[in-house]
């Protein structure tokens, strides 16, 4: 069945309008020119005749939910929600000209690349979950990449609360869970932890999971079947790392509780794999608690990440030599401004009695000079 025409953009104040995007179920996204500050936008317009109080409810969480988590590196940014002219909602976000979707079944990603992503997306997720929220659509097109390189997670359209509000049912067949399908749960996060997988190795195999490519026996029922019996089919390819199968077995497991407990255990997982294969890790940004107390971030994780960020890494190495249990310092100590090779708040013995017998002689010569005046 051949893709709807885009609707009309709208009209909107302070955006000049330049081409569609795309279109969907529910709205339409087009390209937009922001005057001030200048910069170009995505702008998803809700479809006139589908708005209705329930779909008008959802577009709102989406630019709360988006709006709250946009701070997030790998979240796609808010700039602006509200009404056209013409009574559309709209919601004004970052531009990302790549689309995954659009390119992982004609160009093959590398498998550091695919890790990159993963990393990225795990961090999203798993900040998501930590504020309470469900995406409930991940998938490859809702992931998009950034003019600097970087992936990002978008499209929160079906977002629902994880206290159990669930708005409307998410069903994106290929990459949803089992019990998703059978429409036995809207969501948790153990079906997130499913889609993730089943992203990640879609983008490596180049379909999705339970596809046969070139059979024509891929109707949305016969997935649905596939997807429930779930029988995980390892990745063909020679370069994918036995560890990295194992992960995603693990994710497409058919029992939820066999899966990663949480998106954030995917992720470092993931970064195992890169130190295994000689990579340096992806930072996986998490939210962290938001008291507002400051608390630097346990074990190797980067103290001075983003507010409300914390990284998992720090890859800046000490230049100063360790110190002994005898140079310890006073917490006024400035040990940037220490000498190299001499602990902050001691002086040499030597330097000391050099200088004592310096001040004598110069005294010596003072008072015979004076004595001299006379």
């Amino acid at each position: 069945m051949a893709k709807r025409l885009p609707s009309a953009p709208p009209v909107l104040p302070g955006f000049a309008y330049i081409s569609p995007l795309g279109v969907g179920g529910f709205a339409d996204v087009f390209l937009y020119e922001q005057q001030m500050p200048h910069r170009k936008v995505a702008v998803k317009v809700l479809l006139r005749d589908v708005v209705d109080e329930a779909v008008s409810t959802m577009f709102n969480v989406e630019a709360d939910v988006m709006a709250q988590l946009g701070s997030h590196p790998s979240i796609v940014t808010v700039y602006e929600a509200s009404l056209s002219a013409d009574g559309r909602p709209y919601i004004a976000m970052e531009y990302c000209p790549t689309v995954i979707g659009q390119i992982y079944r004609r160009q093959e990603l590398s498998i550091a690349e695919v890790l990159r992503i993963g990393i990225k997306l795990s961090g999203a997720l798993e900040s998501a979950h930590r504020s309470g929220v469900l995406h409930r659509d991940v998938k490859p097109s809702n992931v998009m990449v950034t003019a600097y390189g970087a992936p990002q997670l978008a499209d929160f359209g079906i977002a629902s609360s994880l206290s159990g509000k669930p708005g409307v049912m998410a069903l994106s067949v290929p990459w949803s869970a089992p019990e998703v399908v059978a429409q036995s749960t809207p969501g948790s996060v153990a079906s997130e932890v499913w889609s993730l997988g089943a992203t990640l190795y879609s983008l490596i195999a180049g379909h999705s999971p339970f596809e046969i490519p070139d059979s024509g026996k891929n109707t949305p029922e016969l997935l649905a079947r596939r997807v429930q019996h779930a029988k995980f089919t390892a990745l063909a390819r020679k370069d994918v790392p036995a560890e990295l199968q194992g992960i995603l077995a693990q994710t497409m497991q058919a029992n939820p509780r066999r899966r990663q407990e949480a998106a954030g255990e995917v992720g470092e997982q993931l970064r195992a794999v890169q130190k295994s294969l000689g990579l340096a890790p992806t930072d996986m940004e998490v939210l962290r608690d938001q008291s507002g107390d400051y608390e630097p971030a346990a074990g190797d994780r980067d103290a001075g990440a983003r507010t409300g960020v914390v990284r998992t890494r720090v890859d800046v190495a000490s230049q100063r030599k360790p110190r002994t249990p005898t140079d310890a310092l006073a917490p006024s100590d400035d040990i940037e401004d220490s000498p190299v090779g001499v602990p902050r708040g001691t002086v040499p013995r030597g330097v000391v009695l050099w200088g004592a017998a310096a001040i004598a002689a110069l005294t010596g010569i003072v008072i015979v000079l004076l004595l001299a005046g006379r």
